[in-house]
């Protein structure tokens, strides 16, 4: 019960309005599927850990009051990527290819009221992608499974909508307003933060004039128009880091992005893509605001369903990390987290000419 409570308030300090993210996803020519995405907040230190959850492992939910929520064992292992504890993993993916993560859905959404009558069957929003993960396989596994919990609000600020996919590609969109599951299938593979997923979808038709390469010269009287640089087609694509302009940014990219030959190829892809989203931490703080923090940006991770294989970089290291899950046996392995840096300093690759 106490550790119940110490989570509660742990994430009282660290959700923040100034918590954002961008997720993309994109499929090789062999069929890899790599969901990847950023997770950003300018003002606290999400503490982030890699976590390892054996099969097995006996779990419980925290709740907004403290007490102990739905219990659950670990059918599938999981590793994900954590915020601020354990227990919360932003993105994570199971050993049936099962993947979810979370991204910040603040002033729309909104959760069931917590009970403690209900509490046997309340799950944390932070706690859900732990849930899903160690239950369930596919999409429609976790649709079937939300049936019989209450997804409840652990802090008030701290409302979520959650990415789902599997090995199969498909992708939906989980969003809880007014206390009630709605899921929408993700076919353009993006997402981002509020207003709702499906008001991001109506908002790229404003963008329907927009094509890669350049636009076509021509004459506006007998003025002659011409590109003045490369990229014209694209001019009036949005810049800022604002969640509707990260959405339709992420989308053309993704839709104009070459399909390469396999998973490790398109998982650097991802990674370049992903580098246009990182957010430097003086635009998001005002200016009366300090932060020790070196970018808003925490860190980028890319997990390829298909292979079964989760990367990462870091604001403090930007080296690329890989975690191969097929060389873990959860049967016999420990529940564990370690720092995503164990140093928190950048490697540098020395060159020595002679």
């Amino acid at each position: 019960m106490k550790k119940s409570i110490l989570g509660v308030l742990a994430l009282s300090v660290f959700v923040a309005p100034a918590f954002a993210c961008t997720g993309i996803s994109l499929k090789a020519k062999d069929g890899s599927i790599i969901f990847a995405r950023t997770i950003e907040d300018s003002q606290n230190d999400l503490y982030s850990e890699y976590v390892v959850i054996p099969r097995g492992q006996k779990l419980f939910s925290f709740t907004p009051t403290g007490e102990k929520g739905l219990e659950f064992t670990a059918k599938y292992g999981v590793l994900g990527l954590s915020v601020v504890q354990k227990e919360f993993i932003a993105e994570g993916i199971n050993e049936a290819g099962l993947e979810s993560g979370l991204f910040f859905f603040p002033r729309y959404g909104s959760y069931q009221a917590y009970s403690s009558d209900s509490r046997k069957s309340s799950i944390g929003d932070l706690q859900l992608n732990q849930w899903m993960l160690t239950q369930f396989a596919t999409v429609d596994e976790v649709k079937e499974g939300l049936k019989n919990v209450r997804v409840v609000g652990l802090e008030p600020n701290s409302v979520v909508h959650y990415r789902i996919g599997d090995a199969s590609g498909r992708q939906v969109v989980l969003e809880f307003i007014d206390g009630k599951a709605h899921f929408h299938e993700n076919t353009v593979g993006v997402i981002t933060n509020a207003p709702s997923f499906d008001w991001h979808l109506t908002n790229l038709n404003n963008y329907i004039n927009l094509q890669p390469g350049n636009a076509d010269e021509q004459k506006l009287g007998k003025q002659p128009l011409h590109a003045l640089g490369h990229n014209s087609g694209m001019l009036g694509l949005p810049g800022d880091a604002t969640p509707p302009s990260r959405f339709v940014r992420a989308a053309f990219y993704v839709a104009t992005a070459p399909k390469l030959e396999n998973g490790v190829a398109t998982a650097m892809q991802a990674f370049h893509l992903l580098n246009s989203f990182d957010i430097p931490i003086g635009i998001e703080i005002g200016k009366h605001q300090r932060t020790i923090l070196p970018s808003a940006t925490q860190w980028t991770s890319v997990i390829d369903l298909s292979n079964r294989l989760v990367y990462y970089k870091t604001a403090y290291n930007n080296s690329i990390r890989c975690i191969d899950m097929k060389l873990i046996d959860f049967g016999k392995i420990e529940y564990q987290s370690f720092p995503m840096d164990l140093l928190r300093e950048q490697s540098i690759e020395e060159i020595i000419i002679l």
